[in-house]
Parts: C-alpha cells; sequence; structure tokens
C-alpha cells in the first residue's frame, strides 16, 4: 500500500534536503554532480534510440515513449545517488527560509553545473567514439541529429518558456518523489513528469549538454558510409555549430529551468508550507 507522507512533511524534508545538499563537501558535490550529468545522458541516449525510425508511428506516440524511457535518467539520480542542477533549484526552500547562505547556495548551483556538464559532455564524446549512432542502418543517428537541431530553431524567449516548464516538472518530480518511502514509491512519482516534459518536446539545459554535442560531434566525424545510409550530408545541419548550441538554446535553456524550478516550485511551495506564519 502507498503510505505517501503529506505535502507539509514533504516541505520540511526538502528543507531538510537543501541545507545537506548546501553543505556537503564541496569534491563530493562535484563527483556526484559528474554522476548526475551521465545518468541524465543515459536517458537521453535511451530517448533517442527509441525515437530512432519511428515514423511508422504517430508523433504523439513516439514522443510518448521517449519520455516514458528518459525517465530512466531521473530515477538513477533520484535512487541511485546523484547532484542534478535542475533538481537542485529546490535548495532556494531551505534558502528562502534562511537556512542555507547565498554564498553556499551560488556555489552549489555552480559546482554541479560544471559537474554535470562534465558528466553529460563526457558522455556524448564515449557515445560517439562507441558509433552507436550507426546502429539500425543509421537511424539512431538520424535521431540524434534530427533532434539537436530542432532545439536550436525555437528561438531564445521561446526556449526560455520551454526551460521553465521543463523544470517546473522536474522540480515537481523532485518533490513527489519526497513523499515516497521505498525506491518503489519514488520511481513511481518521478516517471509521470519526466514523461511529460520531454513527450511535450521541453528543454532541459543538462540533457541538452549531451544531446546537442553528440549531434555536432557526429556532423563533424562521422564517416560517409553513414551520411549515404541517412541520405543526408553535414550540410543539411549547418546550424550544429557550439556557438548556436551556447547562445540559441544553453543559455536560455538554463535560465528557463532555473525560473521553472526555484520560483514556479521551490518558491512556491515555501510561501505556501514554511514562510513564517503570523500568530
Amino acid at each position: 500500500m502507498f503510505d505517501a507522507i503529506m505535502p507539509a512533511a514533504m516541505a520540511a524534508r526538502a528543507e531538510q534536503v537543501g541545507v545537506k545538499k548546501a553543505t556537503t563537501d564541496p569534491l563530493m558535490v562535484l563527483a556526484l554532480a559528474v554522476l548526475g550529468g551521465a545518468f541524465i545522458s543515459f536517458g537521453a541516449i535511451f530517448a533517442t534510440t527509441v525515437s530512432a525510425g519511428g515514423s511508422a508511428l504517430p508523433y504523439g506516440v513516439v514522443r510518448l515513449l521517449s519520455g516514458l524511457v528518459f525517465s530512466v535518467g531521473l530515477i538513477l539520480v533520484v535512487v541511485a545517488g546523484a547532484e542534478l542542477f535542475t533538481g537542485n533549484n529546490l535548495i532556494v526552500m531551505a534558502w528562502a527560509g534562511g537556512k542555507v547562505k547565498t554564498r553556499a547556495l551560488a556555489l552549489n548551483w555552480a559546482l554541479v553545473f560544471v559537474g554535470n556538464f562534465v558528466g553529460a559532455f563526457f558522455t556524448a564524446v564515449l557515445m560517439f567514439y562507441s558509433t552507436q549512432y550507426e546502429f539500425g542502418g543509421g537511424s539512431v543517428g538520424l535521431a540524434a541529429l534530427s533532434t539537436a537541431d530542432g532545439k536550436l530553431h525555437h528561438g531564445f524567449a521561446a526556449t526560455v518558456v520551454l526551460g521553465i516548464m521543463c523544470n517546473a516538472l522536474v522540480c515537481l518530480a523532485i518533490w513527489m518523489s519526497y513523499s515516497g518511502r521505498s525506491a518503489m514509491d519514488k520511481i513511481i512519482s518521478v516517471i509521470p513528469p519526466v514523461a511529460a516534459f520531454v513527450a511535450a518536446g521541453f528543454e532541459h539545459c543538462i540533457a541538452n549538454i549531451y544531446y546537442v554535442p553528440v549531434a555536432i560531434l557526429i556532423k563533424a566525424g562521422a564517416p560517409k558510409s553513414f551520411w549515404d545510409a541517412i541520405q543526408k550530408t553535414p550540410a543539411d545541419y549547418s546550424d550544429l555549430t557550439w556557438i548556436n548550441f551556447l547562445t540559441a538554446n544553453l543559455v536560455p535553456a538554463t535560465i528557463g529551468n532555473i525560473i521553472g524550478g526555484a520560483l514556479m516550485v521551490g518558491a512556491v511551495y515555501w510561501f505556501v508550507y514554511l514562510r513564517p506564519q503570523k500568530k
């Protein structure tokens, strides 16, 4: 029987977790953040593979399947243990109550973002050299290229909003995991919000540190046989560049993620359950 912890107690737990995260040894935080970036990349790899060659299925069905399998990334973060920048936006619940200093909050976010970047980027490099993108007659690589290319064409403002919506759902997944008393409770809590944000095409800055770099690497280094198999050329993906990745996706997605997680979830739940009450 699912014996959930109620929201008021969840808020107290979120505050305690925020204090612990902000006071953990920086080297431990950095190491766990590298794992977090790799774990989210595993979800992205799974989603890319599942979406490959999916033209026979309706768009929404392919997106739903991709979202369901992508959730393995956040499940690994929550259950196996790792630090994730987007989830750590909830530390604002402890910060707003004065239990975490601004410097500690900023340091945690910076360390975790750097660690996540290293983990996700290194995973992208490993996946490129694995040549897994050639599987399925090149359909996996084509899915990777199409996904990344699409992420660079939303426009700055739209990407910010897509980032807001994404991390509202990610932080709600983390928030709901605080209601669980077992690993299975946490897994069940995490899957629906994560599946929703992926299916809807929202933008997650850490996942994108895998999605876009692996596509850029494929564009730059895939053999001619791959391009012949998918009937495309590198020129078809001229917008897949490092500058476009940073300016058209990573920066606006990160801004949106902070707004969606820290303000729309963390600050709201702090206001509801943790703010000082007048007597």
